[in-house]
């Protein structure tokens, strides 16, 4: 395949040229991670705080066995279906925006781009208030100086000139709080059973639970927290090394996701049933007594926002405003920074709002899983793994424009997800990949995108 002087001259640049902070969506061949720097760059990205949140909303409605059992059954399809859609990246070195070309179109790619940047900003934001609550306690704690709104402020900023640093700074971030930050989880986690043991054996252990619809829908609570990188993982994936198969990388993504979210959700789920609290700074602090250990786990707190943040929150929402405003990365990057402000995160970590972060997660998923579904099809069965990057680079070519064969597909993946809301991600998965298969073939408007 010889790509045309324009896409050949920026794909030569990315090749020779990837300095740090300068990211492209050319089609790239440098490949800067091995398999253990991959893994533990998903491991740090995927310290959701969130997760805390999911884990108490199922007190009263799973016993401890049952949650652990669904957010090991999530992490596994996460595994395997990031594994799926990541390949197109892989072989290719094409992000997620030009991934999509293919099946939405040139014009067509801003749907499944703004459905993917809207939760990432929101967790931005909520994860950045997160991680300055952390630091606003350990300075009141050792020094009796309280100010939430100035840490926030500062947090916000200290993370966007962290972001702007690209995939070089996002590598050695990760690689080296990663392990801090796991080790902080299994201390947490044993902490929490030393202190509240009576508590989590009554609520929690000696409890029937259930494994019908509701434990269903928690392994799709779990899975909706990671499922907008489902969509992009493409942007993750041309990072790795070409001799990386697909059977590793699935066992790469599910063994680097499955501790953060089992410590985490545990955790959540162990003090919210022996407190009754929600919030996951007040769950920390109520589960150390020791001060030095208590500021040691709040620093480690905020250093985790810093690694998911930059990893999966800004990433994403960056790539897709270099796609359709031809901005920078660094611009890219701090204006999503900046966006993170306009989510008042300071609202979602109320207690009242766990229900509704839960189905905030339900209601975007509804859009993610169509798509996913989409560009698997597209990828797999239509293109038989083969694209022409030619016709993805060309804005004139076949793929200009919008493809309605994927919007419609999607369209009615969404009414079938919103319809069985509990389990909204697995529903959508077959109308949509169905439906986008047979538009393909018999939709008129749509044979162009078929070649």
């Amino acid at each position: 395949m010889t790509l045309n002087p324009e896409i050949e001259a920026s794909h030569v640049e990315a090749i020779e040229q990837k300095a740090i902070g300068e990211e492209s969506l050319a089609p790239q061949k440098t490949r800067i991670m091995g398999p253990v720097s991959y893994l533990f760059a998903w491991l740090g990205g995927c310290v959701s705080i969130g997760t805390f949140t999911v884990g108490s909303g199922l007190v009263g409605t799973l016993n401890l066995l049952q949650t652990f059992v669904a957010i090991a059954i999530g992490c596994t399809v996460i595994g395997v279906a990031l594994m799926i859609n990541g390949q197109a990246g892989h072989k290719y070195g094409i992000p997620f925006m030009v991934q999509a070309r293919s099946a939405f179109g040139f014009a067509g790619t801003r749907i499944p781009a703004l459905v993917r940047s809207v939760p990432a900003i929101v967790w931005f934001g909520f994860q950045s208030w997160i991680g300055a609550g952390a630091l606003n306690l350990v300075s009141e704690t050792l020094f009796g100086y309280s100010n939430m709104w100035a840490f926030f402020v500062g947090f916000q900023f200290l993370q966007i000139g962290l972001s702007v640093l690209g995939f070089h700074g996002i590598k050695w971030l990760e690689n080296i709080g990663s392990i801090f930050i796991i080790c902080s989880l299994i201390y947490m986690f044993f902490s929490v059973i030393n202190k509240y043991g009576d508590e989590i054996s009554t609520n929690l252990v000696n409890v029937e639970g259930t494994w019908g619809a509701p434990f269903w829908g928690a392994t799709m609570l779990f899975l909706g927290i990671y499922s907008t990188m489902m969509l992009n993982v493409s942007d993750y994936s041309r990072e790795l090394r070409h001799n990386v198969g697909p059977v590793r990388q699935a066992v790469i993504y599910a063994n680097s996701i499955l501790p953060a979210t089992l410590f985490m959700g545990l955790i959540g789920l162990m003090v919210s049933g022996a407190t009754g609290e929600v919030d996951p700074i007040k769950v920390f602090s109520s589960a150390v007594d020791n001060k030095p250990l208590l500021v040691i786990t709040l620093l480690f707190i905020a250093f985790a926002q810093v690694t998911t943040n930059i990893l999966n929150n800004v990433v994403p929402p960056a790539y897709a405003l270099m796609d359709v405003f031809k901005l920078s990365y660094k611009t890219s990057a701090v204006l999503v920074g900046l966006l993170a402000f306009a989510t008042f995160p300071w609202e979602l970590v109320k207690d009242e709002s766990a229900a509704g972060l839960g189905l905030f997660i339900q209601t975007y998923s509804a859009f993610l899983g169509p798509i996913f579904a989409i560009l698997v099809v597209d990828y797999f069965f239509l293109r038989k793994q083969t694209l022409d990057l030619d016709k993805l680079y060309d804005p004139e070519g076949p793929y200009q424009g919008v493809n309605w064969a994927a919007v419609i597909a999607m369209a009615i993946g969404v009414v079938v997800a919103l319809i069985f809301s509990g389990i909204s991600w697995y529903a959508s998965l077959i109308p949509a990949g169905l439906s986008y298969w047979l538009l393909m073939k018999y939709l008129p408007a749509a044979k162009r995108f078929a070649q």
